[in-house]
């Protein structure tokens, strides 16, 4: 068959597969990008709030913007309270979707593992001031042990404790918060009476200018608070189980939200089984009792400071830890336990 006797459709042509494009591992410098904050994370969509700018030329209200993430942010988790560049669609209209193309450079990053053996970081919020452990005095039982994990985890991720006593009509708080004198933790207390929440002015003034996230047990009266701080925040409250003492999951998902008069910011977590550690060197503990600290240099190598021939009981007893140096040393293994110990609290 001569070529003459063939037409258009008789002719088949390969594509090029490697394209025309030349392959760059240069990325777009998206110069145009807005910044906004992650405020919710739901399937895959980001909420993010794009604050108000107002310049001589223009002015962009306040928006809040739905996102997805660009191929080029990869496997990097968002997390609520993440600084992110967005690029796209920032209108903030109902059916407008923006990507977020780069995260920026966290102030401070709080985490925790599935357990002390899990070695897989989970991101729980990012830039954080300070962390709000809220426990109840009863109904359900406080579990000191979680609150000495959420401690050191706040201590390592930079982040200032604050303790956040419930249901102090049930039980007096005082032996309670003597076994955390010796590490000087703030502290609320806060209880119910007449169908209110007392104690809450007292909780605003230590939240104020701050972005605190709240972390503690499910059923130990975390929503009600939010819900008491923030009136439009309209938290799922659940009930403490009579047969386990346990607490029933209401929150599935952390969000952050603005305090009335722009005083700062909560950020709402799911409530919480056990708070892993594994990540956490043990040594980076210590560093945050510099009163002992200076005491480990005659300690034996690879000592646990939890052991017979430390060297910290000897640095006590001789006053180089000043008057509470016993109580000090205390609260400090119990945290070194806390960190080693594998089991659910």
């Amino acid at each position: 068959m001569s070529w003459r006797d063939l037409d258009e459709g008789d002719v088949r042509v390969r594509p090029n597969r490697r394209g025309s494009r030349p392959r760059t591992k240069e990325r777009p410098a998206h110069a145009d990008a807005v910044i906004g904050m992650v405020i919710g994370v739901d399937r895959g969509r980001y909420t993010c709030l794009i604050p108000e700018v107002a310049t001589k030329r223009h002015h962009q209200p306040e928006r809040v913007v739905t996102a997805m993430k660009a191929r080029e942010i990869g496997r990097t988790r968002v997390v609520v309270g993440d600084e992110v560049a967005l690029v796209g669609d920032t209108s903030g209209d109902p059916d407008a979707l923006a990507r977020i193309v780069r995260i920026e450079e966290r102030r401070s990053v709080l985490r925790r593992t599935a357990d002390d053996t899990d070695p897989v970081e989970r991101i729980i919020v990012a830039n954080a001031d300070q962390l709000a452990i809220v426990t109840a005095l009863a109904d359900p039982e406080p579990r000191p042990r979680m609150v000495d994990r959420c401690l050191v985890a706040a201590y390592d991720a930079g982040l200032a404790p604050l303790l956040v006593l419930t249901k102090a009509d049930l039980v007096d708080p005082a032996e309670f918060l003597a076994s955390y004198t010796p590490l000087e933790v703030d502290h609320v207390v806060t209880r119910r009476a007449a169908g209110e929440v007392l104690g809450l002015a007292e909780l605003r003034e230590r939240l104020e200018g701050q972005v605190t996230v709240l972390v503690g047990h499910s059923g130990v009266g975390k929503s009600t608070l939010v819900n008491a701080l923030v009136p439009d925040a309209r938290r799922a409250i659940g009930v403490v189980n009579d047969v386990t003492g346990r607490g029933r999951h209401t929150s599935t998902n952390a969000v952050a939200l603005r305090l009335p008069d722009d005083d700062g910011w909560v950020i709402d977590t799911p409530g919480i089984r056990s708070f892993g550690l594994a990540h956490i060197d043990v040594d980076r503990i210590i560093d945050h009792f510099p009163d002992l600290a200076a005491g480990t240099g005659e300690c034996p190598r690879g000592c646990t400071h939890d052991e017979e021939e430390c060297a910290l009981d000897e640095w006590v007893a001789g006053g180089h830890a000043g008057p509470a140096g016993v109580s000090r040393l205390e609260s400090l293994r119990r945290l070194l336990r806390s960190r080693s110990a594998a089991e659910e609290y």
